[in-house]
């Protein structure tokens, strides 16, 4: 069948503005991620094919934006900016949604997965569904669906004051340390699966990214009197069982510390193995460092 894509929008202008329009540091950064995804997950992305946005309009530019252009003549800009874009707001937006079209028209999908982000991602679908409806009526229509990431927040905090540098989210180049004492602090209430970042964590590296499609299990030690070691193989079963508290934090945390460990070594050793991904992780150090300086 047709291999999965993985569609990198390197020319974004998220993508530029948060690498400070440094080329290598956008270069860099999707070397890291390329590098987690392959150790992670080796076989999964074994059939994936990679394409960079740049590359694609680079091989051949002219035909790319005229793809582009087409795009643009056959929606009105009303339909483009969606109901609730503003006409103040960037002509960016604009541009990158005939594009993405555009790119979607170019690689010919059986199937699209977009980011679920509400009225954006709307508006992606409805234009995308719409342009090979009257366009591209002989190609396949391809089968739209959305979803957002697995949720990897460890903190909620509203006031910025009382924010921690960088204990809101594990970082790929973590010392097994942080694997600990970040979880440790995690934010953990008995009772609360609402919002859960233990819970949230084991479930997505124990059970995979789909929680629709369980692949794996996750074993929780506990002591006799706690009712001793239980293994889930879904996280709908963990959050039955921390709900009515028969799953204690403690004991949550524990497994879920041990699972992240192994994953933050994992893909430690991963970067370090690639010779590139080595090179990529100093150039994004450095790059942090100078963005830190501009604050």
């Amino acid at each position: 069948g047709q291999p999965s894509v993985l569609m990198l929008l390197d020319w974004s202008a998220r993508v530029v503005n948060a690498c400070d329009g440094d080329l290598k540091a956008i270069s860099a950064y999707y070397t890291i991620l390329i590098t987690s995804l392959k150790s992670l997950d080796p076989d999964t992305m074994d059939k994936v094919q990679v394409i960079y946005q740049s590359e694609a309009i680079l091989a051949d530019p002219s035909n790319y934006w005229i793809s582009v252009i087409n795009v643009g003549r056959h929606f009105m800009l009303n339909e483009v900016m969606g109901p609730d874009m503003k006409d103040t707001e960037g002509v960016g937006i604009v541009i990158a949604r005939l594009m993405k079209v555009a790119d979607v028209a170019g690689v010919e999908p059986g199937s699209l997965a977009l980011l679920d982000d509400s009225a954006s991602s709307s508006v992606e679908a409805s234009l995308i569904t719409g342009f090979f409806k009257d366009k591209l009526s002989s190609l396949t229509q391809p089968k739209i669906t959305t979803g957002g990431g697995p949720e990897l927040l460890l903190q909620k905090r509203e006031l910025e004051v009382h924010k921690t540098e960088n204990d809101e989210y594990y970082l790929l180049d973590d010392p097994k340390v942080h694997g600990k004492s970040k979880m440790k602090k995690a934010f953990c209430e008995p009772k609360n699966t609402t919002f859960c970042p233990p819970i949230s964590v084991a479930s997505c590296f124990a059970f995979g990214f789909d929680p629709a499609q369980s692949v794996g299990e996750i074993k929780i030690s506990r002591t006799a009197e706690n009712g001793g070691d239980i293994i889930f193989k879904n996280r709908a079963e963990i959050e039955a069982s921390f709900a009515t508290e028969s799953l204690h934090p403690g004991d949550l945390k524990a497994a879920a510390t041990t699972l992240m460990v192994g994953t933050l070594e994992k893909l430690s050793a991963g970067i370090k193995a690639d010779g590139e991904a080595a090179k990529a992780a100093k150039t994004l150090k450095a790059t942090q460092k100078k963005l830190a300086k501009k604050k």
